[in-house]
């Protein structure tokens, strides 16, 4: 992991700022001399800058995030707790961890610091761009922000926007993590249960019952009278794992600037905004995505000029995107191997 220190306070879109922002972020392989080899990966909520940690099959010789061909960049995000300015960063005005107090900020505010971090890099224009999920979200804002930098644009399991049915998951997970009292003491482990409880919800949305019925099945008819059923434990042991790797503060912090995300506002209406890409565009679908329906996702496609898309047959919901890494790799690596 690499950090950059920016060297200015970083003014926030609704009106707050930070004092310090500091960027984590992973590259692989070697930036080339006509530094036209990039490939940006933007990640998705609870994942960080290291690709190959949380996306399996990706970055290797001969996939589509090839570090022998590509110089391949991924930053953590504002409000994550992977190395990026978050609520577990000290509030240099206390000398504290900010926790529950961490400033309000939007989407389009992780991108304009991952535009920060593209120019002290020295990248230019940018080979391709891939978001999956909340990474989509930056990947469609970046795109319309800087259409001229963006060459070939990957928008997988996403939207140009935070629908109410989205937003609606959100607030259920946001009822559990303040429904624990532990959560409002702001200190280290505040929420957790709370978080676990979200953890859990969202799974429900990630997998879909399908997901469910194929992994979580009780081996045999006698297991419904034991005193506890596979999808049961399955549930508490994700929600544990994920107390584990994160924290409450910033899960809602994030939950927060995911609401925010939407392409049109500010630029006439969506249709408006998306007419500004003019890179040819890849969006997939995945055909029991209940969070990004692949009737979303053609429309999505249907607003870029220069997009087209394709879809992927999973019966993993949204989180096939992290499981078919065979049949995203068929798809993407001709994608953003073509030139032009």
């Amino acid at each position: 992991m690499k950090h950059y220190l920016h060297p200015e306070p970083f003014e926030l879109e609704m009106g707050g700022s930070l004092p310090r922002l500091e960027i984590a972020y992973h590259t692989f392989g070697t930036l080339n001399d006509a530094k036209d080899n990039v490939v940006w990966v933007c990640h998705a909520l609870t994942a960080n800058s290291d690709v190959a940690d949380w996306w399996p099959g990706t970055v290797a010789e001969g996939r589509f995030l090839d570090p022998a061909r590509y110089f391949i960049v991924c930053a953590n995000i504002i409000g994550s707790c992977y190395g990026t300015t978050g609520p577990m960063s000290e509030n240099p005005a206390t000398g504290k961890p900010y926790y529950s107090k961490f400033p309000k900020y939007t989407m389009r505010d992780i991108v304009r610091a991952h535009i920060i971090l593209a120019d002290a890099l020295g990248i230019g224009r940018i080979h391709a761009l891939v978001g999956s999920s909340v990474g989509g979200f930056q990947a469609v804002e970046w795109a319309v922000m800087q259409p001229q930098r963006i060459e070939r644009l990957a928008l997988i399991a996403t939207d140009a926007y935070a629908s109410p049915w989205t937003i609606a998951i959100d607030e259920t997970q946001r009822m559990a993590i303040l429904s624990d009292p532990t959560y409002a003491e702001d200190r280290p482990g505040g929420g957790a249960k709370g978080l676990a409880a979200a953890r859990a919800i969202g799974l429900l949305t990630y997998r879909g019952g399908k997901g469910y019925n194929i992994t979580q099945q009780d081996p045999q008819a006698e297991d419904y009278l034991a005193p506890d059923h596979r999808a049961c434990t399955y549930q508490r042991y994700q929600g544990k794992k994920l107390v584990g790797r994160f924290d409450a503060y910033s899960y809602m912090a994030i939950l927060q600037s995911f609401d925010t995300h939407h392409a049109g506002r500010g630029r006439g209406g969506l249709e408006a905004a998306l007419s500004a890409i003019a890179c040819p565009t890849l969006v997939i679908g995945l055909t029991t995505d209940i969070i990004f329906t692949p009737e979303e996702m053609r429309r999505l496609a249907s607003m870029i000029p220069a997009a087209r898309y394709a879809e992927i047959d999973s019966p993993f919901g949204h989180d096939g995107f992290l499981v078919e890494a065979d049949q995203l790799n068929a798809l993407l690596k001709p994608f953003i191997d073509a030139q032009g």
